[in-house]
């Protein structure tokens, strides 16, 4: 099975026989490609859709894994009474994220991908005393994807960090430079990031 260069990000993150749970699953790719990899087979993929659900089901069928892989309907972890190693919550938007995150059941370990306002999501989940281990900036058809990677731990991170994560990446920050430089209300940002790239 073959993945986006996003979804395959993702899924490298993830530890050996870890409990997972993928909220969120839509098609349940990442989810059958770490049992078919045999990276972890203690799988559960959720989806707020019943519709997304049944499409999902009929996609674990096709590799046979419709009884072991656990299928949930829930509204983040309205339904979910299992504890876990590690979340997976990836293709939605950072206020949804959030939502999401603001429980008492959160594990110990996430993997967040957000299609918008990273710098939001890394200031709220520094709030809660969880520590930016990884960041991976991936291009992949012709977009930029930021793949974060959380252990349970506090740290303090610096304002630029909080703007332009910890990837290190420097194609990614001249893609923001460029993206970012023809707008005059972008001066300050500008001025911050290339102080940041300065010091990679």
């Amino acid at each position: 099975m073959k993945l986006t260069k996003r979804l395959q990000a993702i899924v490298d993150l993830v530890p050996n026989n870890a409990k997972i749970i993928d909220i969120g699953t839509d098609h349940a790719y990442v989810p059958i490609y770490l049992y078919l990899s045999n990276i972890t087979h203690d799988i559960t993929a959720t989806d707020i859709s019943n519709r997304v659900l049944k499409s999902t089901y009929n996609n674990l069928k096709k590799y046979n894994l419709e009884e072991k892989i656990k299928l949930i309907q829930s509204n983040g972890w309205e339904n979910i009474k299992d504890t876990y190693d590690l979340a997976i919550i990836a293709g939605m938007g950072a206020h949804t994220i959030i939502d999401i995150l603001k429980t008492a059941n959160l594990p110990k370990t996430l993997i967040i991908e957000s299609n918008n306002k990273h710098d939001l999501l890394r200031k709220y989940l520094n709030s809660i005393n969880y520590t930016l281990d990884q960041e991976i900036a991936v291009l992949d058809n012709n977009k930029y994807y930021l793949i974060m990677y959380y252990k349970l731990g506090k740290e303090k991170l610096t304002d630029e960090e909080i703007l332009f994560g910890k990837s290190n990446n420097t194609n990614y920050y001249n893609y923001l430079y460029n993206k970012y430089s023809k707008y005059p209300k972008y001066k300050k940002y500008i001025e911050l990031l290339e102080e940041y790239r300065s010091r990679l």
